[in-house]
């Protein structure tokens, strides 16, 4: 089965690209080819080269929520940082970090997303199924 983490429609038996690559790289988990994305933040149905299926993966809000926290906690602390240090007006606050909160969401998610989509394809992952009762 082509679909198969390890595996490459093409049968050359070569190994899949890190999931690294898929999130900074926007390639394909299975061969690799730059085709996972067709805009900045929206995925392809399938890869031009594989023709791995991409819309059944589900990928959801998980970066989004990862992102937020993890930024969030960065932004929160260089926000006290300043505060103590500087002493700044509010308004240097609204105007520095919201802008950067904001745009590192926004840049990151890209490499977020095609990472968690590599990690479903090398996991298999998929919804969770309750065992029929016997």
């Amino acid at each position: 089965m082509p679909d198969e983490p390890g595996q490459i429609s093409g049968g050359g038996g070569e190994a899949p690209p890190p999931p690294i690559d898929s999130g900074l790289k926007g390639s394909c988990p299975r061969c690799g080819a730059r085709t996972l994305f067709v805009s900045y933040l929206r995925f392809a149905d399938k890869c031009g080269a594989c023709g791995l299926d991409f819309s059944k993966f589900n990928v959801g809000d998980g970066p989004v929520v990862f992102l937020t926290l993890g930024i969030g906690t960065l932004i929160t602390i260089l926000a006290i940082w300043v505060e103590f240090a500087f002493a700044p007006g509010l308004w240097v606050h609204a105007l520095l970090w919201a802008p950067l909160t904001l745009a590192l969401t926004v840049l990151l998610l890209r490499f977020a997303k095609g990472l968690l989509l590599a990690l479903e394809f090398r996991n298999r992952a998929e919804e969770g199924r309750l065992k029929e009762p016997e």
